[in-house]
C-alpha cells in the first residue's frame, strides 16, 4: 500500500476511494479549491442521502422502543401533562447526568423530586438544603445553579419555563447548548438535535471522524449532523435514543456492534470488515485488490485523523473518537483535623466548618482544614495546623497532641487532592470564633446527614477504621495476657466452674 502511495504521489496524484486522481484537485484545510469560503466536509463524514437518514431513524428509533432502560426521569417526561413540570423533570435530570452514572443519579434525582416536584417547591428551599440533598453527586455548583434558574423563572418569568432551545439557553444560567436541546425536544417536541459525550462518540463512528473530538470545527460539524439526523415527529425519543445507543452499546472500550442498530450505516465499522476481508483474502494467498479502507481522500480534511496518528487496525472502531490529551490535574495538599468530644450519651461528635459560598465546593461543611505548600515536611505540616487549630479555637493546641491518621487521597476533575488527616479529641466545649466561619458539633449521622462532600466521608472513614483497629488491639492484648501455657490448668482454685464444666465427663488419672 505504501509503495502504490508513493508511486501515486511521485505522479502527482492522490489517493481517493482506492484510486489515483490527479493532485490537482486537492483543497487547501478550510478552503475551497477556488479560495473561496470554508468547503463543505468531505461525503464520507456527513449524512447526505435521505434515505439513509430515514433508514437509520427509523432502526433507531424501533431499538429504543424494545430497548431503552425504565428510567424515572422517562416516566415523568411520558406521563406528565403539565409542560412546565415535564420541562422541570426533565431539566433536573439532564443536570445531574452531567459527568456522572446514570446509576449513581437515579436515587438522587427520586429524592429530589419527592422532596420539590415542581420549580416553587425548589425555588423555596434554602441552598442549605440543596447541597444536602446533592452530597456525594459531585459537581456541587450543579445543584446551587440548578436552584438560582428555578428562582429566576419563578421570579421573573412567572413560574413559565422557556418554551425552545434557544430562549433555554438564553435565559435559564447554567443551562447551555446540549441541556437546552434536552430539554426543548423531550419536554415540548422540538426538533433539535443535541451533543454531548455518548453522542460525539456513535456520530464519530458512524461517520470516521477522527479528527480531535473537542475542536470547535469537529464540534460545529457533529451539531449540524445531529439537527440534520433528529427525527421530526419524535424529536425527543430520537435524542434519547441515539444518547442510549452511545451509553449501552456503542460504549468507549469494547463496543457491542453486533448489536448495534444501526451498524449498516456505520463507516467505522465497514473500515474494520473491509481490513478483516483484505487480511483474509491475503492469509488464503487469494488475489487481493487494493482495499479500499483508506482515509477520504481529500488532502488535509480537517476530519480525518491527523497523519501523525494513522488509523490503527488493532483498535477497529474504537478509533474514533480521537480526543486532545487530558491536562494533568493540579496536584494539591491539605491538612485536615477531626476534632472530637463525648457527646452527652458518649458517642463521639465531631467539630465540622462550612466552606466560603464560592469555589470549590462552596457552601459544603468540612472538618477544620488548612491548604499545606508541596514540599512542607511532616513536623512543619504539624506546626501549621496547630497554630490554625490554636487560633481558631482558642485552646492551646501544641503539634504534639495531633494524632496522624493517614493520608486520603480524592481525585476531582483537575485536583490531586491529598489530605494529611490528624485527630484531637478535646475533653471540654470549645467556644468558636463564628466571624471565621460557621460551624457545629454533629454526631456521625448528623455528619452524614448534613452537606459534606465524599472527600470528608474518606476522612471520618480512615479516622473510624484506626479507631477500630485501636478497639481491637487492646482487646486482643488482653487475650493474649490472659492466655495460658500449652497444658496449664483450665482453671484456678477458687475459680467458679462454667455448667459446661460440671456436665464434662472425668478424665482418667
Amino acid at each position: 500500500m505504501s509503495q502504490l502511495r508513493a508511486a501515486a504521489a511521485a505522479g502527482g496524484l492522490r489517493w481517493s476511494s482506492g484510486r489515483a486522481v490527479p493532485a490537482a484537485r486537492r483543497s487547501r484545510k478550510g478552503a475551497s479549491p477556488r479560495g473561496g469560503t470554508a468547503a463543505p466536509p468531505p461525503t464520507p463524514h456527513v449524512f447526505s442521502d435521505p434515505a439513509e437518514i430515514g433508514a437509520l431513524r427509523r432502526n433507531l428509533l424501533a431499538w429504543y422502543d424494545r430497548c431503552k432502560r425504565d428510567l424515572p426521569w422517562r416516566t415523568l417526561a411520558a406521563t406528565e401533562p403539565d409542560a412546565d413540570r415535564r420541562a422541570y423533570a426533565v431539566w433536573v435530570s439532564e443536570i445531574m447526568l452531567q459527568q456522572t452514572q446514570v446509576a449513581t443519579v437515579i436515587d438522587y434525582y427520586n429524592r429530589w423530586m419527592q422532596k420539590w416536584p415542581t420549580l416553587q417547591a425548589l425555588a423555596q428551599a434554602s441552598l442549605e438544603e440543596v447541597n444536602e440533598l446533592w452530597a456525594g453527586l459531585g459537581y456541587y455548583s450543579r445543584g446551587k445553579r440548578l436552584q438560582e434558574a428555578a428562582k429566576k423563572v419563578v421570579s421573573e418569568l412567572a413560574g413559565r419555563m422557556p418554551r425552545t432551545a434557544e430562549d433555554l439557553q438564553k435565559l435559564l444560567p447554567g443551562v447551555g447548548r446540549y441541556t437546552a436541546g434536552a430539554i426543548a425536544s423531550i419536554s415540548y417536541g422540538q426538533a433539535t438535535g443535541v451533543v454531548d459525550g455518548n453522542v460525539i462518540r456513535v456520530l464519530c463512528r458512524l461517520r470516521c471522524i477522527g479528527a480531535d473530538s473537542s475542536s470547535p470545527a469537529v464540534i460545529d460539524q457533529l451539531w449540524d449532523m445531529a439537527n440534520a439526523l433528529v427525527d421530526r415527529s419524535r424529536p425527543g425519543d430520537f435524542n434519547q435514543a441515539l444518547m442510549e445507543l452511545g451509553a449501552t452499546v456503542c460504549v468507549p472500550k469494547a463496543p457491542l456492534c453486533g448489536e448495534c442498530p444501526v451498524k449498516q450505516h456505520c463507516q467505522a465499522r465497514c473500515r474494520v470488515e473491509k481490513e478483516l476481508a483484505f487480511a483474509s483474502q491475503k492469509l488464503f494467498g487469494k488475489p487481493t485488490p487494493v482495499p479500499d479502507v483508506e482515509d477520504c481522500g481529500v488532502g488535509g480534511c480537517p476530519l480525518c485523523p491527523p497523519a501523525t496518528e494513522p488509523w490503527d487496525s488493532s483498535l477497529g472502531v474504537t478509533n474514533f473518537p480521537r480526543k486532545a490529551a487530558k491536562k494533568q490535574p493540579r496536584v494539591a495538599r491539605t491538612a485536615t483535623c477531626v476534632l472530637e468530644r463525648r457527646g452527652c450519651h458518649g458517642a463521639p461528635e465531631y467539630l465540622i466548618v462550612q466552606r466560603p459560598s464560592s469555589g470549590l465546593l462552596a457552601g459544603l461543611w468540612e472538618f477544620p482544614s488548612l491548604p499545606l505548600d508541596q514540599d512542607l515536611q511532616e513536623e512543619k505540616q504539624r506546626e501549621a495546623l496547630a497554630d490554625h487549630l490554636r487560633a481558631w479555637t482558642g485552646w492551646p493546641v501544641v503539634a504534639g497532641g495531633l494524632r496522624f491518621v493517614g493520608e486520603v487521597v480524592h481525585i476531582f476533575s483537575h485536583i490531586h487532592q491529598t489530605y494529611v488527616v490528624y485527630s484531637l479529641t478535646l475533653d471540654g466545649d470549645v467556644t468558636l470564633d463564628t466571624a471565621l466561619s460557621p460551624s457545629r458539633w454533629v454526631t456521625e449521622e448528623g455528619f452524614h446527614a448534613s452537606a459534606v462532600s465524599t472527600a470528608m466521608k474518606k476522612v471520618l472513614k480512615a479516622r473510624e477504621k484506626q479507631r477500630g483497629e485501636e478497639s481491637s488491639s487492646g482487646k486482643g492484648s488482653k487475650r493474649k495476657r490472659g492466655t495460658k501455657p500449652q497444658g496449664a490448668s483450665s482453671t484456678r482454685p477458687g475459680t467458679q466452674l462454667s455448667l459446661r464444666a460440671f456436665l464434662r465427663p472425668p478424665t482418667s488419672p
